[in-house]
């Protein structure tokens, strides 16, 4: 079967397995997907969720965040980890909508990757979610794991892995993609004991019988795996 045979059945498979796949951070519009997505960096999204009814009740539009007093930012961010250098983003990204977009958040990858601490990443989490727009594909730890034992990809580098699956995807799939394959790394294939036996792609992953017969999560570019190299 070619890599792109696989996908094609995969893209049948996931919308059966997981019909309900959607960004699991909570927000209600753009502003806060995006402020929600900077504090998600080393961070679940559990938590995440946790921490934002607060900050969205204070902080209603980009002029309060750029405005907020950096330690009371901090201290409400606090347990996301990394709170400064995310307070100092938000706070930089939230003048930047203020003064150049008349406080909205704007809509093209070229603008939002142009905000003070947005990377392609973050950009792509905004407009595929609150835009609705398939710019790109998002490329967290999960959707890099199982994109490598897939082997639908062989780079480590985020926008690497995200230029190989913009080749195989097809384009309106793109977000739809990111969700399927975050919710299965979240519930089915683990970083470290993958529930291979369960899971129900196995037969259309390459890691998955090499994982079932040795017991060890092995990666691709483990030189004792199959295909490596």
């Amino acid at each position: 079967m070619t890599t792109r045979e696989r996908v094609a059945q995969l893209l049948r498979l996931f919308p059966r397995i997981y019909p309900g796949a959607h960004c699991e951070l909570t927000f209600k519009n753009p502003l806060q997907l995006l402020v929600a997505t900077i504090l998600s960096a080393q961070c679940t999204d559990k938590r995440v969720n946790l921490v934002t009814p607060a900050l969205f009740a204070k902080y209603r539009t980009a002029k309060d965040y750029a405005a907020a007093a950096p330690a009371e930012l901090e201290k409400a961010i606090q347990s996301t980890g990394f709170f400064r250098n995310k307070a100092k983003s938000i706070r930089a990204a939230a003048a930047k909508i203020s003064q150049d977009y008349g406080g909205q958040v704007p809509d093209t990858m070229e603008q939002l990757h142009g905000l003070p601490g947005v990377g392609r990443k973050t950009a792509n989490v905004v407009l595929g979610n609150a835009f609705h727009k398939n710019e790109g594909v998002v490329v967290d730890t999960h959707v890099a794991r199982l994109s490598q034992r897939l082997r639908l990809t062989r780079q480590v580098d985020p926008e690497k892995i995200e230029a190989d699956l913009m080749k195989l995807v097809p384009r309106e799939h793109w977000t739809d993609w990111s969700h399927w394959l975050i919710w299965h790394g979240r519930r089915r294939c683990f970083a470290r004991k993958p529930d291979c036996r369960q899971c129900e792609i196995v037969r259309l992953c390459p890691s998955g019988k090499v994982f079932i017969r040795t017991g060890q999560a092995r990666e691709p570019s483990d030189p004792n795996l199959p295909g490596a190299g």
